[in-house]
This record gives C-alpha cells, sequence and structure tokens, in this order.
C-alpha cells in the first residue's frame, strides 16, 4: 500500500521536464504547484499537457494545484547590485516613493505605497523572512526611517512584514483577478489564495470562477488570518498553513500551537488541510535532509494532515526527484507509528445526508471489523472526502469515471484515485467491476472482506445510500 499522506510538489526550473515529472510521480507526488509569483498563466496550458501525458502513461492519477501571488509587501531593487549588507546598529530608510533600482546602502523602494500610512514609531519590520530586523524611529511622507536591529544581506524584491500583523491589505490583487480569469479556463483543480484575511477574499475568488468545479484552498499566512479562521474554513475547500509569513507574523516559535491548531479546525470542518514552507530546505542543496526536517514531515504526518508541500526544494533545487524519494519514506514510515492524539470538535454534531451517514458508517465499520479496504464509487467526491476525514489505516480506494473528480481525490489523506471508464449500473456487475480492479492494482487478495458504497442511481451527484460488504473470491456471479 502507498503512504496515505499525499505531497505537493512546487514546479519550477527544475523540475518541468516531461522526463522529471514521470519520475516526480513515480516516487509518490500527488499534487503539482504552479506558483503564479514566479510564473505566468501562459506557461501552464504547457503544463498541464505534460502532467496528462505522464499521468495516462503511468496510468496514476494526479492534480495541479494554482498558487494566486496574492498581496505580498517587498522591497524594490538595488543599482547594480545583488545585495546589501545592512550592519546593527545603523539606520536604514524604506521609501515608498522611490523608484525601481534606486536603491542603494543607505535607502530602498517600496512596492506598496500606503505602507508609511500605516506604521507608528516603535513598530519592527521584518525583511527576508525575519532575518533582518527593523525597527520604526520616524515617519515623514513616504519616507519610513529604522535602525537596524539585527542586520544581513539584504537582496532585491524581499518581503517585509510587520511583527504582530495588522496591515490593512487586499487578498486579491488586480494582478490575481486577470490571473485567475483566464486560470480558471484551463482543466485545473484546486486554487490557492494568498494572504487571505477573512471570508470575502475567498468570496471573490468564488465569484470570479463561478460554477467551475475548481477546489479552493486558502493559504493561513496572516496574523488577522487566525482571527477570522472558522468563517474561512468554512467558506474554503481547504486550509493551508504557509509557515513563512505566518511565522514572520506571529512569531517563529508560536509556529507549532498554530499549526496543530489549523490542523484540528480543517479537520473539524471537513476540509483538506496542507503544510507548507521549509519542510527539506537544506535539500535544495544536498541529497539528503537535516535529522530536524525528517522530524518535521514526521511531525506533521502524525498530526493528520492531508498534504506536505514542498517549494524551492522541486521549484529550483539541485534534486527534486531524491526530495520526493525520501519525503515518500518518511512518510510511510510516521504513518506506521502511532498517532497524535488530537481532539477533534466536530462542527456537525449530526449528520444531515444519506451519503454522509453511509461515508462515516463505512469506515467505523471497517475500523472494527476484519475489512481490508473501503470501495466507493463516487461521482463528485464527497463520499471518499468525508471518509479520510477519520482517523483509519484503511485504505480507501475511491473509483469514479469523472476525470476532473479523480484528480481532485488525489488531495484526500488515506484515499487511492482509481479513473473508470464507465460505471456497471446493474449492482452484481458494478460489485465484480471494483473487486476486479482492486485485483488487478494488487490493492485485495482471495478471502480479503471489502466494503463497498455506491448509490442506486450510479453517476448521480449526492446519490450514494448503499453500502454492501463482499468477500473477494466469492462474490455473485452475473
Amino acid at each position: 500500500m502507498r503512504k496515505r499522506t499525499k505531497i505537493i510538489a512546487t514546479l519550477g526550473p527544475s523540475s518541468s521536464s516531461p522526463k522529471i515529472i514521470s519520475n516526480l510521480i513515480k516516487e509518490g507526488t500527488d499534487v503539482f504547484r504552479i506558483n503564479l509569483s514566479h510564473s505566468n498563466v501562459s506557461e501552464i496550458k504547457n503544463v498541464i499537457k505534460i502532467l496528462k501525458d505522464a499521468s495516462m502513461e503511468l496510468k496514476r492519477p494526479v492534480a495541479t494545484l494554482i498558487d494566486l501571488q496574492g498581496q505580498k509587501i517587498r522591497i524594490k531593487g538595488f543599482d547594480n547590485k545583488e545585495y546589501i549588507l545592512l550592519k546593527a546598529k545603523s539606520e536604514f530608510i524604506l521609501d515608498a516613493a522611490l523608484a525601481d533600482n534606486k536603491g542603494t546602502d543607505l535607502s530602498v523602494g517600496l512596492t506598496y505605497k500606503d505602507l508609511p500610512k500605516q506604521l507608528d514609531i516603535g513598530d519592527e519590520l521584518l525583511l527576508s523572512d525575519a532575518l533582518i530586523k527593523l525597527e520604526v524611529t520616524n515617519i515623514q511622507k513616504s519616507k519610513i526611517y529604522t535602525k537596524v536591529i539585527r542586520g544581513g544581506k539584504l537582496k532585491p524584491y524581499q518581503g517585509v512584514n510587520k511583527k504582530g500583523g495588522g496591515l490593512s491589505l487586499k487578498g486579491i490583487t488586480e494582478k490575481d483577478k486577470k490571473d485567475l480569469t483566464s486560470a480558471a479556463k484551463l482543466d485545473i483543480d484546486y486554487i490557492a489564495v494568498s494572504f487571505v484575511k477573512d471570508a470575502n477574499d475567498i468570496k471573490a475568488v468564488k465569484k470570479i470562477i463561478g460554477k467551475k468545479q475548481i477546489g479552493i484552498i486558502a493559504k493561513i499566512e496572516r496574523s488577522e488570518a487566525l482571527d477570522n479562521i472558522d468563517e474561512i474554513a468554512k467558506i474554503s475547500d481547504g486550509l493551508l498553513v504557509a509557515r513563512g509569513d505566518l511565522g514572520v507574523e506571529i512569531g517563529i516559535e508560536q509556529l507549532p500551537a498554530v499549526q496543530d491548531m489549523l490542523i484540528r479546525k480543517a479537520i473539524s470542518f471537513d476540509k483538506i488541510v496542507i503544510v507548507a514552507t521549509q519542510m527539506m530546505e537544506s535539500m535544495i542543496n544536498n541529497r539528503v535532509p537535516t535529522r530536524a526536517e525528517v522530524f518535521d514531515v514526521a511531525n506533521a504526518v502524525t498530526s493528520g494532515v492531508d498534504a506536505v508541500m514542498l517549494s524551492a526544494e522541486t521549484a529550483i533545487g539541485s534534486y527534486p526527484v531524491d526530495v520526493i524519494e525520501e519525503v515518500s519514506r518518511i512518510c510511510e514510515v510516521a504513518e506506521k507509528t502511532n498517532r497524535k492524539n488530537l481532539k477533534i470538535t466536530r462542527k456537525d454534531k449530526s449528520f444531515v445526508k444519506t451519503d454522509q451517514t453511509i461515508a462515516m458508517a463505512a469506515v467505523y465499520c471497517a475500523d472494527k471489523s476484519n475489512i481490508k479496504a473501503i470501495a466507493t464509487l463516487t461521482e463528485t467526491g464527497s463520499t471518499p472526502l468525508w471518509m479520510s476525514r477519520i482517523e483509519s489505516t484503511i485504505p480507501i480506494y475511491a473509483m469514479t469515471k469523472n476525470d476532473r473528480t479523480s484528480r481532485r481525490i488525489c488531495l484526500l489523506k488515506g484515499v487511492y484515485s482509481m479513473k473508470l471508464d464507465d460505471i456497471e449500473y446493474v449492482h452484481a456487475k458494478a460489485n465484480k467491476q471494483v473487486i476486479d480492479l482492486m485485483l488487478e492494482k494488487g490493492a485485495v487478495k482471495k478471502g480479503d472482506y471489502v466494503i463497498i458504497t455506491k448509490g442506486d442511481l450510479m453517476g448521480t451527484s449526492g446519490g450514494t445510500n448503499a453500502l454492501k460488504i463482499v468477500e473477494v473470491g466469492n462474490l455473485i456471479e452475473v
């Protein structure tokens, strides 16, 4: 059986060739992320074709995740310099009126012209993922005067955060809207919304997407999002714990507790949850991870996340395939250990939908009996989603003839997607079709007991209303 936890690999210069993509899938990649902070929509179409070709050849569905750039405050460029060196106790000016590439050792421009209006004397600004700390000493029109508390190398276009958050930025920019409109016309599966502040950011994305079946993942990287987390979780399809910017805003010492809280929150709302940022950072340049990185990935896995996400490790790193191989191995071993006993208070106190009732019954029954696997015939993926929210070691095989559903399922913990060319509508024949496919894939063997869930009206959304237990090799002849 493959690992239960899913792996998201970010595509980039190191990983966009057909050969590398095929190898990434072979080693365990389930979802491919395209970051629109470093690429454009016109490049997506070609990447999707490569993914589809590799998926068909390997007979394994994979999903695509498009990551919107969002509103991130950055410094501008320096004049003919790769970086400047800021020394502790020196003075430095951030100037919202300074043009690009006019930065010097004394000052640099900003991409956000209203930043001076939102700061007070004494505020702390964190640059370059908090490696550099500045204290605001004065503000005059467009200029923010600061004292360097913690120095270091400052490179062009690096991020600027205010410690504690509170900057009133919009999560959805005009660029995001334009990118989203174009991306929604393509055959993509998920959209990740950067720098979400509240539910209105998700509503804006839904308005542009319309009725297209594209999952929306809210990236939690602002302190304000934590204050609005219930409404964000409720309206989204999942949460992504983006530990880079979030850690800068709330303080890295707060991250472990906040990460666990967000994982519990997502599961309580029956939503997907992803952990990202510096999972295997050292493998950008090295073939093996550090011990700390192994512990970090294993901790995320045992906490019950659906997926871990790799960024620069696979996008620009020297060993993208090795990274996926290492993460897959860590996931497999961690999943064999005891999971954390996280207290989950589910938001739905009772099951109001028939298909949800069937899903819950299947997992609980399987966990308390000699069932070896669950097979669910699904149209939209809702039934396997509900099943995957329950802590269990029983593998779930989701079978569908819907291309988009077969791909979106790839992000669900413990669920293995199997694409059907067609669905049998006679129940006995459907049972045989399911078991024959599982035998072909090596998922079960003769004598195993399997739970099959399906609906009286096959292929109908929300129609799952039947649960049947069958013995492999002892089915009703049809």
